[in-house]
């Protein structure tokens, strides 16, 4: 599902251990939907996924089915989490990244409902992330990333902790959910600002808002969505990074805007270890066509860049 280049294919990504992996943004659905990172981000660091070659004619009128609804995995409530002061070492931590495959991520569990107005950023020394506060932590969020993504929006808030939103798959998905992602992270150990705005897709009535408080600013009436083979993924998600590829002709020069949420359906693309979703530009913008990115216009492309990463982003059937 990515009509979108691949962030791994950004000059960065020698640089750092993910970077190991050629991973062709498929932004094809989102814009395309699922990018593969890969040659566009090498380039910029993507690969373009999917839908970035020259598209092929509409489907039939009958609309794809968007993805399946994703199924959450169940957090236990407590009233306050008490507080954790371990020092933990990140070498032996499993990096949260686009790339990260693991299993002890947990599922998001309300995937439908908007993050509270704050986005978390680790500080320097980065964040042990926890699938369960009160247990051992099972991965690390450095402060950093060749394809971004450390820029959290937070679904929760206690005092000592924060549920955020995070990139990386639980499972690929022809071994099990490959939907949005979550996890805990120590309020010592991120910097929190506000997040004004937050994006709503809505398949069924082909609208895109920027939604502000009380203000919604209708972006799109109309766009591309991923097929039934390759939907779009739903739930909510948040921007992971936004870049210029050039190489991508399909884009006609303007920026992707990928997501952290990956394909339902495809473990990978284009021979990269990731599938990720994309608002993009193409010509061929209308229907269910795409490989699960969302294509757009360049007016609303030009929107969405504005928006800092971390913005939420709410898809509905």
């Amino acid at each position: 599902m990515t009509d979108a280049p691949d962030p791994a294919a950004d000059p960065d990504r020698a640089a750092s251990a993910s970077s190991r992996r050629r991973w062709p943004w498929i932004v094809g659905g989102i814009a395309t939907l699922t990018v593969a990172v890969g040659a566009a981000l090498a380039v910029s660091g993507l690969t373009a996924g999917p839908d970035a070659g020259p598209t092929s004619a509409p489907m039939p009128t009958a609309a794809a089915t968007p993805s399946p609804v994703p199924t959450p995995t169940p957090t236990p409530t407590i009233t306050e989490f008490p507080a954790n002061t371990v020092a933990y070492d990140p070498a032996g931590l499993a990096q949260v990244d686009v790339f990260a495959v693991n299993a002890g991520l947990p599922v998001d569990d309300d995937p439908y409902a908007v993050p509270s107005e704050a986005i978390a950023t680790p500080r320097a020394a980065g964040a042990p992330v926890f699938a369960d506060p009160t247990a051992e932590p099972i991965g690390f969020l450095p402060a950093t990333l060749p394809f971004d993504g450390t820029s959290v929006p937070v679904v929760e808030r206690q005092e000592h902790w924060l549920k955020v939103l995070l990139v990386g798959r639980q499972s690929v998905p022809s071994q099990g959910n490959a939907a949005q992602v979550a996890g805990w992270v120590r309020a010592a150990d991120v910097d929190v600002v506000p997040s004004d705005a937050h994006v709503e897709v809505a398949i069924g009535a082909r609208t895109i808002d920027i939604v502000r408080g009380e203000e919604r600013q209708t972006i799109a009436t109309d766009f591309a969505w991923g097929t039934e083979a390759t939907p779009t993924p739903l739930g909510r998600s948040y921007i992971m990074t936004t870049r210029v590829v050039p190489e991508f002709g399909y884009t006609r020069g303007h920026p992707i805007v990928y997501l952290s949420v990956q394909s339902p359906t495809l473990d990978g693309f284009g021979g990269a270890d990731a599938a990720v979703t994309a608002f993009h530009y193409h010509d061929e913008r209308s229907g269910a066509i795409s490989n699960g990115c969302v294509r757009v216009d360049p007016a609303a492309i030009a929107a969405l860049a504005e928006l800092p990463k971390g913005t939420p982003v709410l898809i509905t059937p």
